[in-house]
């Protein structure tokens, strides 16, 4: 019996430490299975991060935190390693000094849209096609430019359009909102109207719009890109993870499509919303997912 009792002992001694690594092993494997990502309170970022946060939720195992922050404070805690990426930066022109005082501590993870846009916009039906038409016919636009917040830097360079382009146009400062309802009226109505506007935004899929054309000598707004930049080490940390935003990425229509359903459910919970236009949209979403990962690799 004693000499049972001996080896039960040894087997004790022999295994326990293998099991309690094991699930050491798990633990840690679930401790590296977070994201903890940042975001502007913008309408795109907010509609495409909820749904990075649920993808990376539902379907491959994460515990996800978002933040929302403006852009100086999103980079400069990202690149101290505080978060793990930040879900919109614009470039090459809208947040270059940031990307001059920060980009050396950051991690590139490519677009997750292509073809930002900003300039002075008008519905379809408008005849005119260029900036420069639009003395020509400023009596069908009252001498308006309707804007949005003065602050803006859509603002500021509406302005200098103005002055370059000689526009017998008063630019209306007001907001994001109030821009919206103004262009709204006026499509029912079928008015002329022309606003600041950008891409992406939803407007562009609820309405037919188009932008002005710019002369080439005076180019004032330029097409970018937005990225997602992760912390420096983070593909090393979180090579998944790293993996998953540098697939996330969508076509003109396909974030418009995002935007319009969220804002036609205004009324819903927006998590649950793009939680159900994750489920409309498997495709696009496994196309995102790192061959491997899922939500059966979260647990042992």
């Amino acid at each position: 019996m004693l000499h049972s009792q001996n080896k039960l002992t040894v087997l004790l001694v022999f295994f326990i430490p293998l099991i309690l690594l094991a699930f050491s092993g798990c633990s840690q494997q679930q401790g590296g299975k977070t994201a903890n990502l940042v975001y502007v309170n913008w309408v795109e970022g907010v509609d495409y991060t909820n749904l990075a946060k649920v993808v990376l939720t539902d379907k491959m195992g994460y515990d996800v935190t978002i933040t929302a922050a403006d852009p100086g404070p999103s980079y400069a805690a990202v690149a101290k390693g505080d978060r793990d990426a930040f879900m919109e930066s614009w470039l090459p022109v809208l947040h270059k000094n940031y990307m001059d005082k920060f980009g050396d501590q950051l991690t590139d993870l490519g677009n997750v849209y292509e073809g930002t846009q900003s300039g002075l916009v008008v519905p379809t039906y408008v005849t005119i096609d260029s900036i420069s038409q639009l003395n020509s016919v400023e009596g069908q636009f009252d001498g308006e430019i309707t804007g949005i917040d003065p602050g803006a830097g859509i603002m500021q360079t509406t302005e200098q359009v103005i002055d370059q382009y000689n526009l017998d146009f008063e630019l209306i400062e007001s907001s994001g909102p109030a821009m919206i309802s103004a262009l709204q009226k006026s499509l029912q109505n079928k008015d002329w109207i022309v606003v600041t506007g950008w891409k992406p935004h939803w407007m562009f899929g609820q309405w037919d719009l188009k932008f002005l054309k710019q002369s080439p000598d005076k180019i004032m707004w330029k097409k970018g890109n937005i990225h997602i930049m992760g912390r420096k080490n983070l593909r090393q940390d979180k090579p998944e993870l790293a993996q998953f935003l540098s697939n996330m990425h969508f076509t003109d229509s396909q974030l418009a499509d995002l935007m319009v359903y969220v804002r036609n459910r205004q009324d819903q919970d927006t998590e649950e919303v793009v939680r159900s236009w994750m489920q409309e949209h498997p495709d696009l979403i496994n196309s995102w997912i790192p061959e491997g990962a899922g939500t059966e690799s979260a647990s042992m």
